[in-house]
């Protein structure tokens, strides 16, 4: 019964547009794994994207996954659930509502701001606008390319030569707009703070922030379809890999694809995408000053460090595990958000050949930090612009928290 489902499945037919892909009556399901064989059969869905796409993949036993279907492939796909015994519940009715209602306001004569989600371009004109507003301490960075030929681009934040150096990054994948936004919200927040308690932490660091790793990506998620989520890289008979599961780290292992039309393909190879190979040249180039790193992705609600393998465990892992704890009591404390924290592999799934895990594992970057931010599912990946601040006020709680701890080991060990 498990594979006569899938082969029903296989006969969907792909199609290529170049029209703006919608998503009415598109359902989101929750879903529930019991047992290794549920487990298989979920998965194998990923191969047919198309129709089926998984917002969070089935990795783990007892697990929830949450996978979006079309209207026409609803009826097949909960007569195999049925047909496996697979517990499901609708979580999202209709996912092109919530495209329709994730725009927020911009106001009159406001060339930037976080009461909506902006373009690559506003993203970048932004960027680099900040070094003539503050000359003395921001400077445009590119940290990067893409397969495009887009530029990675960020800014450093200088506040006095050698302090410990902080890379964020959001972004890396495309539909994630949560990430980029947060990225932002943060840049601002450290240049325009009048809080003395926040300003003495900060400038005690100096920054590089990237809100776009995945440009190409993140501008196809504007012009064709929201939901995009890899490179666009041409493959065949797909566009794209998961560019967080192609870095050189135990690459290809656990919780990624050789498939080329899976949501989480890792690639043909270590680094085949000019983003990851670029910006991975980038950070081997920051040198010893380069202390923490700060990846922002969505969604779930979760705080985690590395690794993603089950065969790994970070050398500091109780440390870790103390610094994750103070910092979802500082993010919960704001709005009573609650986050679950951990090891990656421990809180969400497997997941081999991340920027976290090479940052760590190859680099030996001892403070390295992702957060899955808002929400636990109602809106997934489409989280309402309303959100963009209060989501990027709590997190900069949790980031404070992590950093003045990172200041405290720092001074530790030189004592």
């Amino acid at each position: 019964m498990l594979w006569r489902a899938v082969v029903l499945l296989a006969t969907t037919v792909v199609v290529i547009s170049s029209e703006k892909v919608r998503y009415d009556k598109y359902r989101v399901y929750r879903v529930h794994p019991a047992g290794d064989e549920q487990l298989r059969f979920l998965a194998s869905f990923a191969k047919y994207h198309n129709d089926i796409q998984f917002w969070k993949e089935p990795r783990v036993v007892n697990k929830p996954a949450d996978v979006m279907v079309s209207p026409e492939m609803q009826t097949s796909f909960l007569e195999g659930l049925e047909a496996n015994g697979i517990q499901a519940t609708v979580y999202v009715d209709n996912v092109q509502t919530l495209i329709d209602n994730e725009r927020g306001v911009r106001r009159q004569g406001e060339s930037f701001g976080w009461e909506d989600y902006y373009t690559l371009e506003e993203i970048h004109g932004w960027l680099n606008s900040l070094s003539e507003t503050y000359p003395d301490v921001v400077t445009p960075i590119v940290g990067g390319s893409s397969y495009e030929g887009r530029e990675i681009l960020g800014v450093n934040i200088t506040f006095a030569p050698g302090n410990p150096v902080v890379v964020v990054e959001g972004g890396i994948h495309a539909g994630e707009w949560i990430g980029p936004a947060t990225a932002t919200w943060i840049i601002n927040q450290i240049l325009t703070t009048n809080d003395s308690a926040v300003r003495d932490t900060v400038r005690q660091f100096n920054f590089y922030v990237f809100p776009n790793l995945n440009p190409d990506g993140y501008v196809y998620t504007w012009t064709t379809d929201r939901n995009w989520r890899g490179t666009r890289t041409p493959y065949t008979p797909c566009y794209g890999a998961d560019p967080n599961r192609n870095w050189d780290f135990h690459w290809g292992e656990e919780g990624a694809s050789s498939t080329v039309c899976s949501s989480d393909f890792a690639g043909p190879e270590p680094f085949s995408e000019v983003e990851t190979r670029t910006f991975s040249e980038f950070l081997a180039s920051l040198g010893d000053d380069f202390q923490v790193y700060l990846d922002f992705h969505s969604y779930g609600q979760m705080l985690m460090f590395p690794y993603g393998l089950y065969s790994v465990t970070a050398p500091n892992y109780d440390d870790l595990l103390v610094i994750t704890t103070k910092a979802v009591e500082a993010l919960t404390a704001r709005y009573g958000t609650q986050y679950t924290f951990g090891s990656i592999v421990d809180t969400i799934y497997a997941a081999a050949g991340s920027s976290l895990d090479w940052v760590m594992g190859v680099l030996g970057k001892r403070f390295v930090f992702v957060w899955e931010l808002r929400d636990k599912g109602q809106y997934g990946q489409l989280l309402p612009a309303d959100q963009i601040i209060p989501n990027s006020e709590e997190t900069f709680d949790s980031i404070l928290s992590i950093l003045r701890d990172v200041l405290a080991q720092i001074e530790s060990s030189h004592s």
